[in-house]
């Protein structure tokens, strides 16, 4: 997953309505129990190579995948959710933040109500800060069951070039 993010392209970038906003932030509340975008902010949604990206003012704060929105690691770091994490140990880090996909082993701890297919963040044991997005391929029990294999394929990490379109 992570190899074609090399040539991210960001297109057709626009102001979003005020409903459309609050459909946005309300989708954010039911992920991570939070609030963050409102109304107020300048909110601009935009095309790019894998999923819509989202901006608050100069930032890439999100991301919508397969119809669902998320925070990018950048928008976590600001809006600080607990919800939805996915916590691994520090031998997993530097292979994440190269965008591979987590493996079960490395898996310290989940949020218990991550279902299969859920967007998730990944966080260090160490630091708690977020270093990935991914899709859960198992839910919560699956995910600190330790198994064997790919647990969750990962969307966008610390370093790609979406992170890097940020700085």
């Amino acid at each position: 997953m992570g190899g074609h993010m090399a040539d991210i392209r960001i297109r057709k970038r626009k102001r979003m309505r005020s409903k459309d906003i609050r459909a946005l932030a309300e989708g954010l509340r039911d992920a991570f129990g939070i609030d963050t975008v409102s109304e107020d902010d300048p909110v601009d949604m935009a095309e790019s190579t894998d999923f819509d990206l989202f901006f608050v003012g100069p930032d890439i704060l999100g991301l919508v995948y397969e119809g669902k929105p998320f925070l990018t690691v950048r928008g976590l770091l600001r809006y600080r959710p607990e919800k939805r994490a996915v916590t691994v140990d520090m031998g997993a880090v530097p292979y994440v933040t190269n965008g591979a996909d987590v493996m079960g082993p490395g898996i310290v701890d989940a949020d218990p109500d991550i279902s299969e297919g859920d967007l998730v963040w990944i966080r260090d044991v160490k630091n708690m800060v977020p270093i990935a997005v991914g899709v859960a391929l198992r839910d919560a029990e699956g995910l600190r069951s330790k198994e064997k294999g790919k647990a969750i394929a990962t969307l966008h990490n610390v370093g790609d070039k979406l992170w890097k379109a940020g700085e």
